[in-house]
């Protein structure tokens, strides 16, 4: 599908860390980055990548509102659960894990019309964050978060984000104030590991397995490593579920598990900080890391063969 997605994605050629005056922390050139064999970031709407995916599907493959509970029965060769953080399957697996915790931080999400040139960035305040990609239609698509207490909803959300970030640099105002539709969520993540991705003749993929908090903008890309990784071992034994999936848990739950608590300390001693000094320190440092240190730590992420 490399050729269908590339027609629909939006290379981030650069962008960066800012303060909310819009002073950069670091600055990074996608073209750099491609020169150290690294793949640009690339923006997508995530409805824009489901249709791309669902156009390779066979009609009769997909089965709209069917509805699966703890009830439901069905037989099958495999049954994969991606049916994300809340997972039913996982529950059935794994009936005394803890399940989805708070994180700590809720956050906003937006897709502004087409505004003009627009670069990848992230720009983080005390405990708060807002972050902008560019899509490949000229839209923007923008998040904001901060630490807040559970369910603190508002009745004007846009109101609630603007009180916050509108004096922020530009154009961050301005995004925001021409998106229609804002949506508001509590970040929630898997706090206890499982011991496994796999049982019997199932398994769990994507935010089912190992949903993360969005630090590091990892959770659906490692549901589409996980998606690639297990289409390998299956066809590597085609005839032996039970092999396939100790080949798939052997290869995503390190990795997966490493980038989630990667995740989690990310926004523990980055984004969510609040204590004048530490964001001080952390600014400083940030300022002073060279742009190959920087390039390398997103190549851990970014990078990934399975053996």
């Amino acid at each position: 599908m490399g050729d269908r997605v590339e027609d629909i994605v939006k290379p981030q050629l650069s962008g960066g860390l800012r303060t909310s005056d819009g002073r950069w922390l670091t600055h990074w050139d996608g073209r750099a980055i491609q020169a150290r064999t690294i793949d640009p970031a690339v923006g997508i709407h995530r409805a824009r990548l489901h249709q791309a995916l669902l156009e390779q599907l066979p009609p009769q493959a997909l089965q709209a509102g069917v509805k699966v509970d703890d009830s439901s029965s069905i037989a099958a060769d495999l049954v994969v659960g991606a049916d994300g953080i809340g997972s039913v399957v996982r529950r059935g697996i794994y009936p005394g894990h803890a399940g989805p915790v708070y994180a700590g931080a809720t956050a906003w999400r937006g897709i502004c019309d087409p505004h003009g040139d627009a670069e990848i960035g992230i720009t983080w305040g005390r405990g708060t964050e807002f972050g902008i990609v560019p899509l490949e239609d000229g839209r923007i698509y923008w998040y904001a978060s901060k630490l807040a207490e559970q369910a603190e909803f508002y009745d004007d959300e846009r109101a609630a984000v603007l009180e916050t970030f509108g004096g922020w640099h530009a154009p961050i105002a301005e995004l925001v104030q021409k998106t229609e539709t804002v949506l508001r969520h509590d970040i929630f993540h898997l706090g206890e590991p499982l011991p496994s991705y796999v049982d019997g003749n199932v398994a769990l993929l994507g935010d089912a397995a190992h949903a993360m908090t969005p630090n590091l903008g990892q959770g659906a890309c490692q549901a589409l490593e996980d998606a690639a990784v297990l289409r390998v071992a299956l066809s590597r034994h085609p005839n032996d579920v039970a092999a396939a999936l100790a080949h798939y848990d052997r290869q995503r739950r390190p990795r997966s598990q490493a980038v989630a608590r990667a995740s989690l300390a990310a926004g523990r001693y980055m984004s969510n900080l609040t204590n004048p000094v530490a964001v001080a320190l952390r600014n400083s440092l940030l300022r002073l890391t060279p742009t190959g240190v920087s390039i390398r730590q997103m190549a851990r992420f970014a990078r990934w063969e399975p053996n």
